[in-house]
C-alpha cells in the first residue's frame, strides 16, 4: 500500500531544540527522542506556556506523539499542512490540541488495530540516523571462512604478512638474466635439451647453479633471479649472436644498470608487515593481497541477514498494470541495494494485507534486520504498529522530520533483532532505506561511515519549511564551481525516474539552498562519479528547478 505523509516539526513535540539543554541538564537529544519514541519520557513545555500547561508521558499507542502539547497560540493557529502541497509553510503541529487537562486521564489505553493514531513526534533527520546507527551496540561475533566467502566482509583483524613479498629476487620481464656488463655469454640451463632454443628459468622453476660474472640465461616474467645475477635485460632490448665456436653472445644497445627490472625480496612487505588494518573491507583486491601473503583462510565479520517483506494487495509481480492495481517496484530494487551494501538479503516476500499474515512472518523470522514497505500509516489496512505492539517491540523511531519518507520507522523486535519500516512510496522508500536501513546495517556489519562529501549544488534546490529534505543529484562539471550536484526533476515521493539517473542525494535542510551552496550527498554504493557532464531530468537551459520562484539554469 502507498502510505501517506505526516508532519511535524523537528524537536517541537519536546518543547525545546533538539540537543539543547533542559532546565534540570536532562539527558542528551539520543536518550530524549529514544524516549519520546517509545513514550516513556516526560514532555517538556515550552518557556512562558500558561500556567496550565503540564508535564505528561506518552504511551506506545501515540508514538511518543502525545507530547505535542503545544497551543494554537505556539503554532500559530495556522491550517495543518498536507502532502499534496509539500513547500507549505504550515506545519501539522498546528492542528494538535490544546494544553493538556491535569485532571484528565494520565495514559490512554493502546489502540489494538489499525486506525487512525496520533501523529508521532517527528525524530529530526540526523538524530534518527544516529539512533539507526546506536540500535545495537556492535557486529557480531567475528567468523573464520576460507577467502572466498569473506568478500564483502570486513576484516575483524589486521592483514599481516606471513611472508616476504616478493618471497625471492623476481624477474619482472622476459629477457635474460645478467651479471655484470655485456656482451655476456650466453648459457644453456643444465637442464635444457641440446636440440632447440634454450628455455631458460621459468617461472615454475628454481635455478640451479649461480649465475657467473659476464654470463647471462634466459628468463621469463616472475621467474626466480639466480644468485650472481645483477640486472634483467628485457627482450626487446637484447641481441644474441652466433659465436665461430658454437656459442652464442648476447648485446645490449646500453649498459644494464645493477637492479634493473628486477623485483627485490621483501620490496613489497617483509613478513610480520601489517597490511591493511581491521576494519578494511575484503574487496576482490584484498583477496587477491591475502592469497599472495600466504593466506588460505581470513577472519572477518559476517554479513548482516535481511528479510523484505513487500506489503499491499494492490501490488502485481509482473506484467502491465490494470483495474487499480500497480506494479511492485520495491521488491526489485531493495535486494540488490541490500546486496551492493554488502548484506545477504532472501528474494523479497510479497504478504497481503492481513495482520495475521504479518504476525506470523514477523514473529517467525530470523534476519538481524527486517525491512518492511508500506503500512507504516494510520490507515484501515497499515498493520504495521497494531503488529509491533503484538509482538511487545520497542520502537526506537516512529516518523522523522524528512521529506520524502516522513513515516518511516525503526523497532526493535528482540536483542539484535531490528525492523525498518519503510514507506510505501518507492523515493520515501529509499529514503528511508538510507535514513534508517544503512547505518544500522553498516553497523551490524561493522563498515566504518563514509566520510562526509559535500558538493556544491548546480541550481537552487527548494525546502519543506521545518523538515530536511533528500533530493535526487547527478554529478556535473562546471566551469565555476568544478564537481557539481545537478538537482534532477522527477522527485516526487512515488517516483523513481529521478533517482533512476542520479548518483547520490542531497541532503537540503530547512528552508532550501542556493545555487553554489555545497550540501552533503548520500551516496548510492554503486555510484562512482560515472555520470559526471550527463545530466538527464535537468530543467531546460534557463529554466527554474523547484519551484517556479527559484532561480537556476544551467552553469
Amino acid at each position: 500500500m502507498t502510505d501517506g505523509e505526516f508532519g511535524g516539526e523537528a524537536g517541537g513535540a519536546v518543547g525545546r531544540p533538539w540537543g539543547g539543554p533542559s532546565a534540570e541538564g536532562r539527558g542528551d537529544a539520543f536518550d530524549d527522542a529514544l524516549a519520546l519514541a517509545n513514550g516513556t519520557a516526560p514532555t517538556w513545555v515550552r518557556p512562558g506556556a500558561g500556567p496550565e500547561a503540564t508535564t505528561v508521558t506518552t504511551p506506545y499507542a501515540a508514538g511518543g506523539a502525545a507530547a505535542a502539547t503545544s497551543s494554537a497560540t505556539d503554532s500559530g493557529g495556522d491550517a495543518p499542512y498536507t502532502p499534496d502541497d509539500p513547500f507549505s509553510p504550515d506545519d501539522p503541529a498546528a492542528a494538535r490540541s490544546g494544553p493538556s487537562n491535569p485532571s484528565g486521564p494520565a495514559d490512554p489505553a493502546p489502540p489494538t488495530g489499525p486506525g487512525p493514531r496520533t501523529a508521532p513526534a517527528a525524530v529530526p533527520w540526523r538524530t534518527a540516523r544516529a539512533l539507526a546507527e546506536r540500535a545495537v551496540p556492535g557486529p557480531p561475533a567475528p567468523e573464520t571462512s576460507v577467502l572466498g566467502e569473506a568478500l564483502g566482509r570486513t576484516l575483524a583483524a589486521p592483514l599481516t604478512a606471513l611472508t616476504d613479498l616478493p618471497s625471492f629476487d623476481t624477474s619482472a620481464m622476459d629477457g635474460w638474466a645478467v651479471s655484470g656488463p655485456g656482451p655476456w655469454r650466453l648459457d644453456r640451463p643444465a637442464d635444457a635439451s641440446e636440440t632447440g632454443p634454450p628455455s631458460g628459468i621459468l617461472a615454475s622453476h628454481a635455478p640451479a647453479e649461480a649465475l657467473l660474472d659476464g654470463h647471462a640465461i634466459p628468463i621469463a616474467t616472475g621467474a626466480r633471479v639466480p644468485s650472481g645475477a645483477t640486472a634483467v635485460l628485457r627482450s626487446e632490448h637484447g641481441e644474441v649472436r652466433e659465436l665461430s665456436d658454437g656459442g652464442r653472445r648476447l648485446y645490449a644497445p646500453r649498459p644494464a644498470p645493477p637492479g634493473q627490472d628486477i623485483r627485490p625480496r621483501g620490496q613489497e612487505c617483509r613478513r610480520g608487515d601489517q597490511l591493511l588494518p581491521a576494519g578494511a573491507l575484503v574487496t576482490p583486491a584484498v583477496l587477491g593481497l591475502a592469497a599472495a601473503a600466504g593466506y588460505d583462510e581470513l577472519t572477518a565479520y559476517r554479513r548482516p541477514r535481511a528479510e523484505v517483506f513487500v506489503l499491499g494487495d494492490e501490488l502485481l509481480d509482473h506484467g502491465l498494470p490494470h483495474e487499480g492495481r500497480i506494479r511492485d517496484a520495491l521488491g526489485p530494487m531493495l535486494d540488490p541495494w541490500l546486496h551492493a551494501l554488502g548484506v545477504e538479503a532472501a528474494p523479497p516476500r510479497h504478504l497481503a494485507d492481513e495482520a495475521d499474515t504479518l504476525y506470523a512472518a514477523l514473529a517467525g523470522s530470523t534476519a538481524d534486520v527486517v525491512i518492511t514497505t508500506g503500512g507504516t500509516a494510520s490507515g484501515p489496512v497499515d498493520h504495521v504498529h497494531p503488529t509491533l505492539r503484538r509482538l511487545g517491540a520497542e520502537v526506537l523511531v516512529d516518523g522523522v522530520a524528512v521529506r520524502p519518507g516522513h513515516p518511516m520507522l525503526l523497532a526493535r523486535l528482540a536483542p539484535r533483532r531490528h525492523l525498518v519500516g519503510l514507506p510505501g512510496n518507492p523515493l520515501a522508500a529509499v529514503s528511508g532505506l538510507l535514513t534508517l536501513a544503512e547505518p544500522l546495517l553498516r553497523r551490524l556489519a561493522a563498515r566504518r561511515p563514509a566520510a562526509p562529501y559535500r558538493t556544491p549544488l548546480a541550481a537552487a534546490v527548494a525546502g519543506h519549511p521545518h523538515d530536511t529534505r533528500l533530493v535526487p543529484v547527478a554529478y556535473r562539471d562546471d566551469e565555476r564551481h568544478g564537481l557539481t550536484a545537478v538537482p534532477l526533476r522527477f522527485h516526487g515521493p512515488a517516483m523513481l525516474r529521478g533517482i533512476a539517473s542520479a548518483d547520490a542525494l542531497a541532503v537540503v535542510p530547512p528552508g532550501g539552498a542556493e545555487r553554489g551552496t555545497e550540501l552533503e550527498l548520500l551516496e548510492f554504493p554503486w555510484s562512482a562519479s560515472w555520470s559526471a557532464g550527463w545530466t538527464p531530468g535537468w530543467a531546460a537551459p534557463g529554466a527554474p528547478y523547484d519551484p517556479p520562484e527559484a532561480t537556476g539554469g544551467r552553469a
